[in-house]
């Protein structure tokens, strides 16, 4: 089939501007379904415009493919603002493109990332044209795991999208491409992108000097001025405004992704509506990574998005969503499990009906000490049996020697930063406190969401714990599944609490969620510490934050269990899977 394509097609919104979008077509007669994608960077690049998807073959399928710059982007007017206009900007463009002369009038909207919070976004304006979207690994709200996590900063992510993702072309915009001071600055882009590692550590984060000196990113800093509780983050959310969106979505999601808890939040949330027409995926993936090898481990070709269960592919389950939402035609999609995830550990995919899975037995593991005072990292242990009176566990938090990150959920420039790596350098830190079972005599298997309810004291006004799940395999391999973080000022939502003072306090570390069967002769771990640099920014421990203040200062972390404080990891246990062995 010849595919015709239309480059800058212009549409105009309710307010006048005029967003450009690149429009692939059947080269034959006729009306077809569109699909569309709403992106801010750039619908020219391949890499972000198509990326995980066979667009050509969308086409040869029969659609009308449109990729279209969001407002104050590339080729579109107007001022980016993130997240801000992309509801009413949407509702705008789904009607446009249901109106154009060879669309059968019903749309559908595909798209990652941010461009899965467009479909969401312009969803919530219920356009009437809008059949059926399909958002991979998208947000809902920039506090809830994107921008921030559970109050603490995702300095890694937002540092590296605003220099590598939306500075170019602001400069463009800005100086005209060509043009000498262009030049300059983009070369000026570079040198920093090169040196990105080092400028993580730079303070305060308000003075950030790559994005100071290009002087394109205002609303970074100003962003940065804003309570966790401004009208500002509401706006910029769609995450208050499920109960707007009926229409059927097919999620997708991945275990390592930096914006799991957000796409797995949206499929429960609209599924909860009533609308039982959602759908979710589950793979082992990372953002935008959908191969098979992921991080330091290979989960074998059937994980792969080419060949998932050795029986479709992304662009195959693309396809068969839209022709039944688009075309009225028969797809056995609409029939099957509601949900489809991958077991690690056995590296299986398995339905199910629901998430999470209703048969779930959540099961409390508490944390143990060896029995002496102040026990070093590494000396800890992990089992079902309830803590007695045990030694609590203490270690020094220094914000000028933070840990680093190692792999998990991240987005963000550097080398292997992603997915699942071996930890055992980070846990022979005197700063992380580690608590591991027995080898299992049995396997257990591990799907759903992953709570660590610790109680711990801190000398600091302010402070952040972490905590982390990791797989121990025989020869001592210790990869990670999930990881979390909470700033004890945010500790019970976006409301500051006051200073703390010394006292035992219970936190709830949301890990997110996992999928992973812990074989024979592996071992459960749990980590625990006070940074993960530099995925999040580091606490000073002084009360205020890197965002605006330079000062640090070492913190006393107290980690208690004990029967009074009984701190634990909840982990989501499948029937069946070995647990009652341990009980």
């Amino acid at each position: 089939m010849q595919i015709i394509l239309d480059k800058n097609v212009a549409c105009t919104l309710r307010d006048g501007t005029i967003l450009y979008a690149d429009i692939y077509r059947p080269g034959e007669e006729g009306e077809f379904p569109v699909l569309l994608t709403r992106l801010p960077y750039g619908k020219d690049l391949p890499f972000y415009s198509h990326r995980y998807l066979d667009t050509n073959r969308l086409v040869q399928n029969g659609y009308v493919v449109i990729i279209q710059d969001v407002r104050g982007r590339f080729e579109s007017e107007g001022e980016f603002v993130p997240f801000i206009n992309e509801a009413k900007d949407g509702y705008d463009a789904v009607e446009w493109a249901a109106a154009l002369p060879y669309s059968t009038g019903k749309v559908g909207m595909f798209g990652l990332s941010y461009y899965g919070f467009t479909q969401l976004a312009a969803a919530a304006e219920r356009p009437p044209h809008l059949e059926a979207i399909f958002p991979a690994q998208s947000l809902n709200d920039p506090r809830r795991g994107n921008m921030y996590h559970n109050g603490a900063y995702g300095l890694g992510t937002a540092e590296t999208w605003a220099l590598e993702s939306i500075v170019p072309d602001k400069l463009k915009r800005k100086y005209g491409s060509g043009t000498e001071n262009y030049q300059k600055m983009i070369r000026k882009t570079a040198d920093f992108m090169n040196h990105i590692s080092e400028w993580y550590s730079y303070k305060p984060i308000n003075e950030w000097t790559p994005l100071k000196e290009l002087k394109v990113t205002d609303y970074f800093f100003e962003q940065l001025e804003l309570d966790l509780n401004d009208s500002h983050w509401d706006k910029a959310s769609v995450f208050h405004r499920y109960k707007e969106m009926d229409v059927p979505a097919y999620h997708v999601a991945g275990w390592y992704d930096s914006l799991l808890q957000s796409t797995l939040e949206n499929y429960v949330e609209m599924d909860k509506q009533g609308n039982h027409q959602q759908k979710l995926i589950i793979g082992p993936w990372a953002h935008g990574d959908f191969k098979s090898v992921i991080g330091e481990r290979n989960f074998g070709v059937h994980a792969s998005e080419d060949w998932i269960d050795l029986e479709n592919d992304l662009t195959g389950l693309h396809l068969d969503w839209f022709d039944h939402w688009l075309k009225n035609e028969s797809s056995k999609i609409i029939e099957e499990p509601t949900v489809k995830l991958f077991v690690m550990g056995t590296n299986q995919w398995r339905n199910e009906q629901e998430w999470p899975l209703a048969r779930t037995q959540y099961t409390p593991f508490y944390l143990h000490s060896r029995g002496q005072a102040n026990s070093r990292s590494g000396n800890g242990t992990l089992s079902f049996a309830k803590p007695g009176e045990e030694a609590a566990d203490s270690f020094i938090h220094n914000p000028e020697h933070p840990v680093p990150t190692n792999g998990g959920g991240t987005l963000y420039d550097g080398v292997q930063t992603t997915g699942p790596q071996d930890q055992k350098a980070i846990e022979n830190r005197d700063d992380v406190l580690v608590y591991t079972s027995e080898k299992l005599d049995k396997q257990l298997e591990v799907t759903g969401p992953v709570k660590v309810r610790l109680w711990a004291a801190t000398d600091a006004p302010d402070t952040d714990f972490t905590a982390k799940l990791v797989d121990v395999f025989p020869d001592g391999t210790a990869f990670n599944l999930t990881d979390g973080i909470v700033r004890a000022r945010y500790r019970n939502g976006y409301t500051p609490e006051p200073d703390l003072n010394g006292e035992v306090v219970k936190y709830e570390i949301d890990l997110w969620a996992t999928s992973n069967v812990f074989l024979p002769d592996h071992q459960i771990r749990i980590e625990i510490a006070s940074s993960n640099f530099p995925r999040f920014d580091v606490n000073p421990n002084t009360g205020r934050t890197m965002l605006n203040s330079t000062e640090t200062r070492p913190a006393q972390q107290t980690i208690y269990h004990s029967a009074e404080y009984p701190s634990h990891v909840v982990l989501p246990v499948i029937p069946g899977s070995g647990a009652d062995s341990k009980e």
